[in-house]
């Protein structure tokens, strides 16, 4: 939302593009079914863009591209890749904000229409309240997302609602492009349909008004739901709220919720994807009692009002559930801006990570990558739910690939392996995106098996096991059959690429990656023991492959990136450091040797071509070497890509406003350094300095 508390002024919000122009806001809405895909020219298929690379084993296809991508956008594509990079991408439901109608005809509002402004988001309790003034009239706004429904909660108080603002309601076509997900010049290529208003099933006493929408396949419905109000559609793709004037003692206020469904879910009926249990606030505690007061009310007030309560009721159940971590470093001014960015980091992701699939980089807040969500990165959004004892919340996303098995299984067999070979950059149909980097990626491959072990450990049951037992075996299988024998013993690749993607030119020639060797050992490993807690059979080949990979090569003292040259780039990501903080201990890496390596990257890295979640990893494997000062001090390293905003978001660049994978990675990072390893040091906050006073509760000890 803009300072008005709605949408506004989205030229005021603009967000710049790969060709450093104006090509979208940051004002949208999205929900996680909200998909939407072009209709194809013709029959598209990822065949006509797979290639044959030689391997040990011999020739494998890989979806690969004609064309090329520099700087993140494509050059020389076919029709066929660029069509299938792009759908399905996440779409811009609908943009919501104020009007000014004068003299009978309606006119946005401009920044200089509003003064005085002031605006707070109570983390406490998830609303938002704006203040402005408009005409010479103060305006108050509150602004509410329900916690279990795609429904916005709005309450207008104003005497400007007698002088002609309004609320209004446009609809894009969808689009595929960075950031805004909207395509406002294509009004023929979809439908907007006002219907009838009904009484309200969701609110009582409320009236409800049903706009259907049709883009192509796409479809959902739009309810607006309230008291005194009037909704009309006043163009081919608008719609107007306005208060009933015609109440002589009605007060200046319009109250009102939108919701957004699916098609197929029934009128007036708003119903989110998912349902979050959180342990219940302790009785007598803050928490239990503003959840109650706000569930109460909530059956009285009007329909925007009382999506406010179920907001208030919710977000106090977060805060008291979960872990917390309290920093207190005397004049060290480093705690108090790692606490801001802990508590805002929490709140960022638990809004636009927590959903029934990996989100996209950007989140819910803009499109990425053609709003589609890189799996690769699927750790980086959901592991710190587990290690903050918050496994409710990487539940829906990590129960996604089940859906999506037979799909990978495909993949797998094309390409001669056992198990799944899971996708990299993907919609909800986990199709592959062609791609000269995205296909050749491994490092995706072990986070299911990561993410489930760290949900076991949260409960540790046999229910756990037997849901994740097949995501858990087959990622495994996959791991097992792409190593392969040689005389120095199991090697990964060629082709691939690794986490580090400055090697994707020479994708025909890299092996043996120093971080996905450690992962691939740790996770196969890992695999075995969930196979023991279930009373299975060993697979020997887990095993063999586990405890024959090749260590990683060491040049100049240091650990190298790859097994071949150039050995290490300095550029992209430190990924090598990997291999030992965001993955556990293992027999392939030596400390001494990572010692070296964290201090080489630290003396001298091009910090401009890193990624907000590199710092995190800096802190991580500085932690377990037992460096506490260099962990916070790469948490807080002053780069470009490190900024935190005053809002919480990770900026990038001007085309990449935030990105939540550097979110993500603090909190893991933040937990790792208050709660611990196995088999860490035995001291209370191990990865933070020994004169800072670290008080925490709730978290999980990492592996």
């Amino acid at each position: 939302m803009d300072l008005t508390g709605l949408q506004s002024l989205p030229d005021a919000y603009p967000v710049g593009s790969r060709d450093e122009l104006p090509s979208g806001t940051l004002l949208g809405t999205q929900a996680q079914w909200g998909w939407h895909s072009t209709l194809p020219a013709q029959q598209y298929d990822l065949a006509d863009s797979t290639v044959l690379y030689k391997s040990p084993r011999g020739p494998v296809p890989y979806v690969d591209m004609v064309g090329d991508i520099i700087n993140d956008r494509e050059t020389d594509t076919s029709l066929g890749e660029t069509w299938l990079r792009a759908n399905p991408h996440r779409l811009d439901l609908g943009r919501i904000g104020f009007r000014l109608v004068e003299a009978g005809t309606a006119r946005a509002l401009t920044e200089a229409d509003i003064t005085d402004t002031a605006q707070t988001l109570d983390l406490w309790t998830g609303v938002v309240t704006s203040r402005f003034t408009l005409a010479g009239h103060p305006v108050t706004v509150t602004t509410a997302c329900h916690p279990h429904r795609d429904e916005l909660g709005l309450r207008v108080e104003s005497p400007a609602l007698r002088e002609g603002l309004v609320i209004g309601i446009d609809f894009p076509y969808g689009s595929e492009a960075w950031h805004d997900a909207a395509d406002w010049n294509s009004p023929d290529a979809h439908t907007t349909c006002l219907g009838e208003p009904t009484g309200s099933e969701q609110h009582a006493g409320s009236t409800c008004w049903t706009a259907r929408r049709e883009l192509d396949d796409s479809r959902y419905q739009v309810l607006i739901t309230g008291r005194l109000l009037k909704v009309e559609q006043t163009g081919q793709h608008h719609l107007r709220i306005t208060p009933d004037n015609g109440v002589p003692d009605r007060p200046d206020v319009l109250d009102c919720s939108i919701a957004f469904i699916s098609a197929g879910d029934g009128d007036c009926v708003p119903r989110g994807d998912r349902e979050v249990t959180l342990p219940a606030a302790k009785p007598g505690s803050a928490a239990s009692g503003r959840a109650d007061v706000g569930l109460s009310r909530g059956n009285s007030l009007e329909a925007g009002s009382s999506v406010a309560a179920a907001s208030e009721a919710y977000w106090p159940r977060f805060w008291t559930s979960g872990g917390a971590i309290e920093l207190d470093a005397m004049d060290d001014p480093r705690a108090k801006e790692l606490e801001r960015r802990i508590v805002l980091s929490q709140y960022l992701t638990a809004v636009n990570c927590s959903g029934s699939m990996p989100p996209q980089e950007t989140g819910l807040v803009c499109n990425s990558w053609r709003g589609r969500f890189h799996l690769e990165m699927h750790w980086w959004h959901a592991a710190h739910f587990a290690l903050w004892n918050r496994v409710d919340l990487l539940l829906p996303s990590l129960r996604w690939y089940s859906t999506v098995l037979e799909t990978s299984r495909e993949t797998a067999r094309m390409q001669g392996f056992d198990g799944v070979r899971w996708p990299k950059q993907v919609g909800p149909d986990g199709r592959e995106s062609p791609s000269p980097i995205g296909t050749f990626l491994i490092w995706q491959q072990p986070h299911p098996i990561y993410l489930a072990e760290l949900v076991y450990r949260s409960n540790p049951s046999r229910a756990v096991l037997e849901e994740f037992a097949e995501i858990v075996f087959e990622s495994a299988a996959f791991m097992a059959s792409f190593a392969h024998p040689t005389e120095r013993g199991f090697e990964l690749g060629p082709p691939l690429i690794p986490a580090q993607e400055s090697y994707g030119s020479i994708r025909a020639s890299v092996t043996n990656p120093t971080f996905e060797l450690a992962y691939w050992q740790w996770a196969l490993r890992t695999a075995a023991r969930w196979r023991e807690r279930l009373g299975l059979e060993p697979v020997e080949s887990w095993r063999s492959v586990a405890d024959g990979l090749v260590k990683p090569r060491v040049t100049d003292g240091v650990y190298a990136a790859i097994d071949v040259e150039p050995f290490t780039i300095r550029t992209d990501h430190p990924s090598m450091l990997c291999a030992l903080g965001v993955v556990p201990k293992t027999d392939l890496i030596d400390e001494d040797i990572m010692r070296a390596t964290l201090a080489d990257v630290l003396a001298g890295w091009d910090w401009g071509s890193t990624w907000g979640w590199d710092y995190p990893v800096m802190a991580m494997t500085a932690a377990r070497l037992e460096d506490p000062e260099a962990a916070v001090n790469a948490l807080l390293l002053d780069a470009g890509k490190n900024t935190v905003l005053p809002n919480g978001h990770n900026r990038q660049t001007d085309s990449l406003p935030l990105y939540l994978p550097g979110n993500g990675g603090l909190l893991a990072a933040a937990a790792l350094m208050a709660a611990g390893w196995d088999n860490g040091p035995d001291r209370n906050a191990p990865g933070f300095p020994s004169d800072w006073t670290v008080r925490w509760e709730g978290l999980v000890a990492a592996p």
